[in-house]
């Protein structure tokens, strides 16, 4: 994966955050999402790096970044202390100002660091997603049986850690295989789930993804709620993308609610399930860089 890719480990806000590097034009970030690592995008990354310079980081607590232990406020799984290990790692690389694209806890990352640095953030894409806010406060019964790992994950320290412990590779692939169109394993490259498997045999890691969900429980639907009541709204022109067959394509369409947060937002639905970049490479690729090359 990532032929022709640097790896670096940076310093982020205190996390040491793992990045593949690669290109020489505008500087794109490029955020994954649960339960995956920046190999998500080893089948689009060399492509666009055609055209940018693409940062490819782990989150933190995900693949090879460190995993730091949480807080009682679980403010260090935050968006927005993800979104400053995000801006320490493109600033040491000699960014200020640069766009990126998330998917799924990733594009949450996203568009926290749109509100929150809105003079460093130049485009956002947002990958089959809607705001935080949004999940929490339209969840229906059958959103939330489709969702089930927001509200279990998020259960307190040990619970999830220890059920998912059990056996943590079925529980992974039975994660990554029901949230495609396919209900399958299929549209993941080799080595991609080899390091998904990696990464999510590790204890560590398992616990840093449910106190991620405990964040996005707690600290990230405040802050939605406090940016909202306060009118701030996105600046960055947004582009939403989202799996027909995916998490948001069965409720309200999601361009409808980003029309909420954003001032300027554009996009549109691809015939793939939750896993749109490794589902449907193409359709998003050509998404994706016609919406930065502009």
């Amino acid at each position: 994966m990532f032929d022709g890719f640097e790896t670096k480990t940076i310093a982020g806000d205190g996390a040491d955050i793992f990045c593949r590097i690669a290109g020489n034009g505008p500087p794109l970030l490029l955020l994954h999402g649960y339960p995956e690592t920046g190999a998500m995008w080893a089948g689009i990354a060399p492509e666009l790096a055609r055209q940018f310079r693409v940062v490819v980081p782990d989150l933190r607590g995900y693949g090879r970044s460190s995993a730091p232990p949480n807080d009682a406020g679980n403010d260090a799984y935050s968006k927005r202390r993800m979104g400053r290990d995000m801006a320490a790692v493109m600033a040491e690389l000699g960014h200020d100002r640069f766009s990126v694209a998330g998917h799924d806890r990733g594009g949450r990352v996203a568009y926290r660091m749109a509100l929150d640095r809105p003079d460093e953030i130049e485009k956002l894409a947002v990958l089959d997603i809607v705001p935080v806010a949004e999940v929490w406060e339209r969840m229906t019964p059958q959103s939330a049986l489709k969702t089930y790992h927001w509200m279990f994950l998020a259960q307190p320290h040990p619970v999830p850690e220890r059920l998912i412990g059990a056996d943590r590779i079925f529980y992974l692939d039975h994660t990554l295989a029901s949230w495609t169109k396919t209900n399958s394993l299929a549209p993941f490259a080799g080595d991609a789930l080899s390091e998904y498997r990696g990464s999510f045999a590790r204890a560590e890691a398992v616990e840093a993804a449910c106190n991620d969900y405990r964040a996005g429980a707690t600290i990230d639907w405040r802050l939605d709620r406090d940016d909202r009541a306060a009118g701030r709204r996105i600046k960055a022109p947004t582009l939403a993308l989202w799996g027909s067959a995916g998490i948001p394509g069965d409720g309200i369409d999601p361009l409808t609610l980003w029309r909420d947060w954003c001032e300027s937002v554009t996009g549109e639905a691809i015939d793939a399930g939750h896993f749109i970049v490794e589902e449907a490479p193409d359709e998003t690729l050509q998404a994706l860089a016609r919406f930065f090359a502009r």
